[in-house]
């Protein structure tokens, strides 16, 4: 790989209004892609890997505080490309009881939609010293055909270059015209990725399959060299071509708080952690720890000082998950 190892994350950042409907909402930031970048970003940090992340956003204030935010998580900006007369995606996130989100979204005309209608794009001018390409079934799907493809090329060229191609399910059906076309499209994805992160709930849901165990052995036929299967609170599985899954247990939680960003999280840690050395499953094992901090505090990022370092979600000794200081 490229050294300084240059890892960009495709997708699309929103603003978001997290609260109740007419009534008081705070304003944020957040997106499946943008999400791992900063949990990729944070422990990074003292590593030779530059995490970089490419979007589209318009030239109004709330895309100029997306990109100040992004900088000071030591996110790099540089494939990011602004569109005049175009504006970032909204969204509103209402959490009831038991941690679960309900959303409402606004990004039929967000820039992000426009990222590959110029000749050229600053991710594909990028492609060729990429050492990782991180996306998600969301970024497919934000896309019109001939972006999509134009992604698809990209991917093709970092793989053939010798860099990791990371490719994260979360299937969204909404975002998609036909069942159909999502599974084409992700299967694309599949195809063109070394690594490949399930969450098997989507993927049965994408699939229209009702028997996990018949999702599972689709899974793992996958020609992926890398794939890992996220069970919520059952066992992580990974497997590695040409052995058998290993099981990875989950990090108990007692009160869960909000359950967003936990897969975004899970994937920011293992990215990291593979791109440090770790086996898969490590990886996977410091993943979880991640997202069972995540889901203990409010919102998709957690503030910094409640951030886990490498080392602590490397740890042989388990974390204790049963309580939280973050504020609720």
């Amino acid at each position: 790989m490229p050294s300084p190892r240059r890892i960009a994350l495709f997708g699309e950042c929103m603003i978001e209004l997290r609260g109740q409907t007419f009534g008081a909402m705070q304003q944020g930031l957040g997106g499946d892609t943008l999400n791992t970048a900063i949990y990729l970003a944070r422990l990074c940090r003292d590593q030779d890997i530059q995490v970089a992340y490419a979007t589209a956003l318009g030239t109004d204030p709330f895309s100029a505080h997306m990109e100040a935010t992004w900088q000071n998580e030591g996110i790099d900006i540089a494939l990011v490309s602004r569109i005049e007369n175009r504006l970032p995606g909204l969204y509103t996130i209402q959490v009831d009881a038991a941690g679960e989100r309900h959303f409402s979204y606004w990004r039929d005309t967000s820039a992000v939609r426009a990222y590959f209608e110029t000749a050229h794009t600053p991710l594909e001018d990028a492609a060729d010293t990429l050492a990782a390409l991180y996306l998600s079934g969301i970024s497919l799907a934000i896309l019109p055909d001939k972006g999509r493809e134009r992604l698809f090329s990209t991917m093709a060229r970092v793989r053939a270059n010798g860099g990791w191609v990371v490719f994260d399910n979360n299937f969204r059906p909404r975002l998609w015209s036909s069942p159909a076309e999502a599974r084409a499209a992700h299967d694309q994805a599949y195809s063109l990725s070394n690594i490949v992160l399930i969450t098997l709930d989507d993927e049965m849901a994408l699939r229209g399959e009702t028997v996990s165990e018949r999702a599972l052995a689709a899974a793992f036929a996958l020609k992926a060299p890398e794939v890992v299967v996220k069970r919520g609170t059952q066992p992580t599985l990974v497997r590695v071509a040409g052995t058998p899954p290993a099981s990875v247990p989950v990090e108990p939680v007692s009160h869960v708080v909000d359950t967003t960003a936990a897969g975004d999280s899970f994937a920011g840690a293992y990215l990291a952690m593979r791109l440090s050395g770790s086996d898969p499953t490590t990886a996977a094992r410091a993943a979880n720890r991640l997202a069972a901090v995540v889901i203990q505090h409010p919102g998709a990022i957690i503030p910094s000082e409640f951030m886990p370092t490498s080392a602590t979600l490397l740890a042989t000794e388990t974390l204790a998950h049963t309580t939280t200081t973050a504020p609720t």
